[in-house]
């Protein structure tokens, strides 16, 4: 399936030159830099190369104009001297997009005199100067490099600025309130608005009339026909599938047809109490396809769990999911398949599930099943429409953007792996293995009332998740920190 639903990012790469400088010296380092990233990235055909050098005011307007006009949507701002502050930081101000600063390193112990750029000190200018007009740009850990290293660092700054470009472009769709009991995903849109996404919020009752028109739609053929080859054996529940295809072109329209003004869409969807005795099944399976093609579904009717699914997409280019911080490894399980097999206590495991809402391409293996924990008060066959099966194993981030009741932003972001451990449960469901994830599972998500839902993207992009919270104005981002480093209200005397 295409991803369809994620911006591509066009990065303008505008050189600067104070006036006390030679131009040339900026110029002839922002064309080896392209050259670097062409060798190394070209593939891409990401970057945009301005031919305006600017040196003041007057040159930052035609810059912008350039970039503009050549659909850029991101910017990276090069000292390749010491740089004019004023105008070179009135370009990200005017640019409506992310931006980045970074310098040019030194190059020759030969060429000293006329050719030394002192971009190393202008970056000093260069941040005062972003501070004080209020722009939050992003800037490498080490911000000065040669031509090959520069190249690197806007690399690193391509899945950052998509992220932030979608987030910016985003509309949520909700359906319903939230189920009872579940006060914990609540969802201030005031901290939306703040982020620049929009929402929509709409009524179960308005998403079943739109269902119920769907009824014989010609289109539902082909999807049954689609779900039936991505299913293969695992298509255990053939009987759902006319209902479940009527479901999905119901929500792709809705988004075609809702998005508004906006370019990107993410569903926060309703799948219990009420849905599964009314749409007669369970939406977990569709949820996952939408899912793998860019669109998240959040289950549960949590607008930041389908918002920190979405930022995932972004950064990652590839399918996410949305799990419950679930339960406990057993004792003998952690005994016979983890201990001295792989480098994690007891309490560094733990299980993540959802009832079968993870796309099929990041399960080991796949079923489309019943909701076992619906089926124990409600009929089997309203329940139907889960994707069981273990999640592969592998590198994961498990991470979450919320607001707090009061309308705080507030992230956590944690590296670790999915363990190729047999569950030997039900439901979309792995063997997670963070490292000191009993201590952040106290000291963060208990302490600071996070949600028992996590957003899962499949590889390490703590890097990326991390600036890209920051970018987005988030300035409480807590991590999973090792024993010799206290949480601030972790007991010293335990």
């Amino acid at each position: 399936m295409k991803f369809t639903n994620i911006p591509k990012e066009k990065i303008a790469l505008v050189a600067v030159s104070r006036d006390c400088f030679p131009m040339t010296l900026s110029v002839s380092r922002r064309d080896r830099l392209a050259k670097a990233y062409e060798e190394k990235y070209g593939a891409q055909g990401n970057l945009y190369v301005c031919p305006v050098c600017i040196e003041n005011e007057k040159d930052m307007l035609k810059a912008l104009d350039d970039i503009k006009a050549n659909g850029c949507n991101a910017l990276a701002v090069y000292l390749g001297n010491f740089g004019p502050e004023t105008p070179e930081t009135l370009l990200a101000k005017y640019f409506d997009g992310p931006a980045m600063y970074f310098a040019a390193a030194e190059e020759s112990s030969g060429d000293m005199c006329d050719g030394r750029g002192d971009a190393y000190c202008g970056m000093l200018n260069a941040s005062y100067n972003l501070y004080l007009r209020g722009i939050s740009a992003y800037i490498p850990e080490y911000p000065v490099g040669t031509a090959e290293e520069c190249a690197d660092m806007i690399a690193g700054f391509a899945p950052i600025a998509r992220a932030v470009i979608a987030v910016k472009n985003l509309k949520i769709i909700s359906f319903g309130p939230r189920p009872q009991d579940f006060l914990a995903c609540n969802a201030p849109i005031k901290r939306l608005y703040d982020l620049g996404v929009e929402i929509e919020e709409n009524s179960e009752l308005d998403l079943f009339e739109s269902f119920n028109n769907h009824a014989g739609d010609e289109r539902i053929p082909s999807v049954i026909a689609d779900m039936e080859k991505e299913l293969g054996k695992g298509n255990k529940k053939p009987e759902v599938l006319q209902k479940l295809a009527q479901y999905e072109l119901t929500l792709l329209d809705w988004c075609e047809n809702h998005r508004g003004g906006r370019k990107y869409v993410a569903i926060a969807g309703k799948c219990w109490p009420a849905f599964q005795t009314q749409f007669g099944f369970v939406p977990c399976y569709v949820n996952s396809r939408l899912t793998s093609r860019g669109i998240p579904v959040s289950c549960e009717v949590d607008i930041y769990g389908a918002l920190s699914e979405y930022i995932g997409a972004a950064i990652s280019r590839d399918a996410v999911t949305l799990l419950d911080i679930n339960n406990t490894v057993p004792a003998d399980m952690y005994e016979n398949n983890i201990k001295g097999k792989f480098d994690y206590t007891h309490r560094d495991t733990f299980m993540g599930f959802h009832c079968g809402n993870t796309p099929i391409c990041k399960l080991s293996s796949a079923e489309m099943k019943y909701q076992k924990i619906m089926a124990r008060t409600l009929p089997q066959e309203c329940t139907n429409g889960t994707l069981e099966g273990d999640i592969a194993a592998g590198e994961i981030t498990f991470f979450r953007l919320q607001s707090t009741s009061d309308c705080k932003l507030r992230a956590y972001v944690a590296q670790g792996e999915i363990l190729p451990v047999q569950t030997c449960s039900f439901g979309g469901i792995g063997v997670f293995a963070i490292h000191d994830m009993g201590r952040f599972y106290r000291y963060v998500l208990i302490n600071k009332n996070y949600p028992h839902h996590g957003a899962v993207a499949f590889g390490h992009f703590g890097r990326e998740l991390f600036e890209t919270f920051k970018l987005l104005g988030v300035t409480e981002i807590d991590y999973n920190h090792p024993e010799s480093e206290k949480y601030p209200d972790e007991n010293p005397f335990k």
